[in-house]
């Protein structure tokens, strides 16, 4: 049987395995894609741990993964044999549940994980449920699709559902991993976009991104500054920080939103009679994989692109480590 090269967590918070495995068959309703990459996100922690719910070890990591569809399972329609596609995080929906019935797929309550309910893209093909394939557009690379298909949909899909409307302030607080992506986004969607974060020298990055203007938080805390700037209708939290995320409510204008893409570990402390003007905090999922499609369909229509530093699948390890570090600029993405 022909074999392929793939990267398999054996033992929880163990290190990567580079092994051979038979190249897997699409089951009825699955297709098999021939994976030309695939971006390392701090979510592949959960793969890493094992201790995601449900999650059954050994298992093949990675939920950014592009590439070309090289088999398709019974009762497969939509897809055939050389299509583009990528697989996000949301990796299927049941179709049965109440908030499937509503058509909230990403709310599925039996909803699967790519790389965590079944195998990931760290490897040379992944089989992966048909209803969870994006369409990657042409003129937009496999290495650049990965990650649209996390830290791209995340932030545009928030951006796009916030309620902001062209010409509106919208704040982008960190301009890492998911921030740089939601700069661009924010500038091309017709808001006036202020970057956040921490030092001077981020100043020119932002503008490069397509930032209108700049909050150094060494300078002014990131409520003052938004304040100076006359307030923010929206403000999308992209970087893991509760400090940094709870010192830009008082930007807001009043009925403004602070909505979180970001996970910190601790708890963000807010005062309720800061809220009391109409402001409100929320969260926002991601997205399924129509919403991937139009993030990556504007994205290649308006020239949105990660950065990202490119790592063959044998240095699975360092790259995630790589990434873990906060070193990567901005994404790290694996090439078989």
């Amino acid at each position: 049987m022909p074999t392929m090269k793939a990267v398999v967590v054996t033992t929880p918070n163990g290190p990567f395995e580079i092994v051979e495995r038979e190249i897997p068959t699409p089951g009825a309703g699955w297709i098999r894609v021939k994976v030309e990459a695939c971006g390392v996100c701090h979510s592949d922690a959960f793969a890493r741990s094992g201790a995601y719910p449900g999650m059954k070890l050994p298992r093949i990591p990675g939920h950014e993964i592009a590439g070309r569809v090289d088999a398709i399972g019974a009762n497969v329609t939509m897809w055939k044999v050389g299509d583009r596609v990528g697989v996000g995080w949301h990796g299927g929906h049941c179709f049965e549940c109440d908030a499937c019935r509503r058509g909230l797929f990403i709310n599925c309550a039996k909803a699967q994980v790519t790389g965590i309910s079944h195998d990931g893209g760290y490897a040379e093909y992944a089989v992966v449920p048909s209803a969870s394939a994006a369409r990657i557009p042409e003129g937009l690379s496999a290495v650049d699709a990965g990650p649209l298909l996390c830290a791209g949909v995340t932030t545009y899909n928030a951006l796009r559902n916030s309620g902001a409307r062209p010409g509106d302030t919208v704040a982008i607080q960190g301009i890492g991993g998911l921030g740089h992506l939601a700069v661009q986004y924010a500038a091309r969607m017709g808001f006036r976009t202020i970057a956040i974060s921490r030092g001077a020298d981020k100043a020119a990055l932002a503008r490069e991104l397509g930032a209108h203007a700049y909050v150094d938080t060494e300078a002014n805390t990131a409520a003052v500054g938004l304040q100076q700037l006359g307030g923010a209708d929206v403000i999308l939290a992209t970087a893991p920080n509760s400090d940094a995320i709870q010192s830009t409510v008082d930007g807001l204008k009043p009925r403004g939103k602070l909505l979180i893409v970001a996970a910190p570990f601790t708890p963000i402390t807010v005062s309720a009679m800061g809220l009391l003007s109409g402001k409100t905090i929320a969260g926002w999922p991601s997205g399924s994989a129509i919403d991937s499609e139009d993030t990556m369909a504007f994205s290649a229509l308006t020239g949105v692109r990660p950065r990202v530093e490119t790592f063959p699948l044998a240095q699975a390890e360092q790259a995630f480590a790589h990434m873990m570090a906060n070193k990567a600029r901005f994404r790290a993405v694996l090439v078989p």
